[in-house]
C-alpha cells in the first residue's frame, strides 16, 4: 500500500480558520478596482447597489449549497469529489483538468501579477521586476504551505484580517473623511442597463467560497464548522461589498465611479492625500497575496485526490507524512502557475475558461439532488428552501453562461473545446497512465 494511502490529512482548522479561508477566497482585488465597471452598466446609484445585493444573494445561495455538500462529504477535493460521485469519474476529471490547466493556475498567475505590480510600485522598482516578483510570491506561498495546513492558515488569517482592515479603511474614508460627491457627479450615464452585463463582474467578485470545500478533510467538526464558515463568511463579504460600494458612490457619485479606473485609490487620495493612496495600494497588495495563498492551498488538494484516484500522476497523491501537506501537488500547481505568470499568457486562458468554470459550478449544485435522492442519512446541516435554492442557483449560472456566450462567442467556443480536449486525455490516462489499476474513488 502506498504512502499516500497510509498518510491522510489532519483536522487542524477550527471555525475561525475556516471562515478566514472563505473570506480570503472571495475578497481579492476586485472590490478595490472593479466597481466602476458595474457603475458603467447601471443607470444610477440605487441600481448599482441593488446589483451588488443581488450578487450577494446569489453567492449566499451557493454557500448554502456547498455547506450541505461539505457536511455530507467532509473530505479533501470539494467539487471534484461531488462530481465523481454524482455523475462519473470522467465528468470529475474534466473539472480537475480545466482547473489545473487554466482556472486555478491562471487565477494564481493573474492575481500574483497584480500583487507584484503594486508591490513593485511601492518599492520603487521598475516594470521589469513585476514578473520575477510574481513568480517569487507563488514559490514562497507554495513553500509555506508545504509545512502543512496550520502554517498556511496562520498566514491566511493574518492576510485576511489585513484585507478586512483595508476594506474598513475605504468605508471609513468614504463615509467620514472624503466628503460627498459634487452635484454634477451624480448624472446617470446614457447607456441603458443590461442586467446580465452588470451582474457578470459582480458574480466574479463574489466567487471563491468553494475553496473551503477543497480542504474539508482538514477542518475539525466539519459537519458543523463548514456550514458556519460558509454562511458567516458570505455574510461578511456581502456586507463589505455593499458598504464599500456605498462609500464609493457617496464620494465619487455614480458618474464619477463609472469614470474611475481605480476607485479605492481615488477615494483614499481625496480623504488623506497621497498617503491614503499608498495605504490602499498596500491593502490591495496584501489582499491579492492572500488570495494566491488560498488558491494554492485549496487547489492542490483537488489534484492530490485526482492522483489518489489514479486519473493523474500517482506521485501527486503523496501526502507529506510529517506536515500532512500534498507536497507534490503543491509544487506542480505552483510551478505551472509560475510559468503562466512569467510567460504572461494567462489572461486569454482565463477568458476561455469562464464557461467551463460556471458550468462546473452548476453541475456541482445539481449534485445536491443526487445526494438528497440516494442517501438516507441526514447531515447536520441541510440547505434551506430545497429544491428552490439549488434551482435558483443553477438558473442564475445558466444566465451567466448565456450572457458570457453572447458577449464572447469565440471565447466560449474555445472554452468548450478546452473541456472537450480533456476527454481523450482521460481515456489515454486510463489506458496508459493508470498502471496499478486504481479505480477512481477507491482511495479518496
Amino acid at each position: 500500500m502506498s504512502q499516500a494511502q497510509n498518510v491522510g490529512y489532519a483536522r487542524r482548522l477550527g471555525v475561525l480558520d475556516a471562515t478566514m479561508v472563505v473570506v480570503g477566497g472571495i475578497i481579492g482585488s476586485g472590490i478595490f478596482l472593479n466597481p466602476s465597471i458595474v457603475a458603467q452598466r447601471t443607470p444610477g446609484s440605487g441600481t448599482t447597489l441593488l446589483v451588488w445585493a443581488l450578487g450577494g444573494l446569489f453567492a449566499l445561495a451557493g454557500a448554502f449549497i456547498y455547506a450541505e455538500l461539505g457536511a455530507r462529504r467532509p473530505q479533501a477535493g470539494g467539487g471534484y469529489v461531488y462530481l465523481r460521485e454524482a455523475y462519473s469519474p470522467l465528468v470529475a476529471f474534466l473539472f480537475g483538468w480545466i482547473m489545473l490547466l487554466v482556472n486555478y493556475s491562471g487565477s494564481i498567475a493573474a492575481v500574483a501579477t497584480t500583487f507584484a505590480a503594486y508591490a513593485c510600485r511601492m518599492a520603487g522598482l521598475g516594470a521589469a521586476w513585476t514578473k520575477p516578483v510574481a513568480v517569487s510570491a507563488i514559490v514562497l506561498l507554495a513553500g509555506i504551505n508545504y509545512f502543512g495546513i496550520r502554517a498556511g492558515a496562520i498566514v491566511q488569517n493574518i492576510l485576511t484580517l489585513l484585507k478586512l482592515l483595508a476594506v474598513a479603511a475605504v468605508v471609513a474614508a468614504g463615509l467620514f473623511f472624503a466628503g460627498g460627491a459634487p452635484p454634477e457627479a451624480v448624472i446617470a450615464p446614457a447607456a441603458p442597463m443590461s442586467l446580465g452585463s452588470a451582474l457578470l463582474p459582480v458574480l466574479f467578485a463574489y466567487s471563491g467560497w468553494f475553496y473551503i470545500n477543497n480542504i474539508a478533510g482538514e477542518i475539525r467538526e466539519p459537519q458543523r464548522n463548514i456550514p458556519r464558515a460558509l454562511v458567516f463568511g458570505m455574510i461578511v463579504c456581502t456586507g463589505c461589498y455593499l458598504l464599500a460600494n456605498y462609500a464609493y458612490l457617496h464620494v465619487l457619485g455614480h458618474a464619477g465611479l463609472a469614470a474611475s479606473t481605480a476607485p479605492a485609490a481615488e477615494l483614499m487620495r481625496r480623504a488623506f492625500g497621497p498617503g491614503g493612496e499608498t495605504v490602499i495600494s498596500a491593502g490591495i497588495a496584501i489582499s491579492t497575496f492572500g488570495f494566491c495563498n488560498i488558491a494554492i492551498l485549496g487547489g492542490a488538494r483537488v489534484f492530490q485526490v485526482m492522483g489518489a484516484d489514479g486519473v493523474f500522476f500517482r506521485a501527486v497523491a503523496r501526502i507529506e507524512p510529517r506536515y500532512r501537506s500534498p507536497d507534490v501537488a503543491l509544487f506542480i500547481l505552483a510551478g505551472w502557475a509560475a510559468v503562466l505568470a512569467y510567460v504572461g499568457g494567462y489572461g486569454q486562458l482565463l477568458d476561455f475558461s469562464t464557461v467551463g468554470d460556471w458550468i462546473g459550478s452548476a453541475m456541482v449544485a445539481a449534485a445536491l439532488f443526487y445526494y438528497r435522492r440516494h442517501e438516507g442519512s441526514e447531515p447536520v446541516f441541510r440547505s434551506p428552501l430545497y429544491p428552490f435554492l439549488p434551482l435558483f442557483f443553477i438558473g442564475a449560472v445558466a444566465f451567466v453562461v448565456i450572457s458570457s456566450a453572447i458577449a464572447k462567442p469565440w471565447e466560449t467556443l474555445v472554452g468548450l473545446g478546452l473541456i472537450a480536449a480533456g476527454v481523450p486525455v482521460y481515456f489515454a490516462w486510463q489506458r496508459f497512465g493508470n498502471r496499478d489499476g486504481a479505480t477512481p474513488g477507491s482511495t479518496g
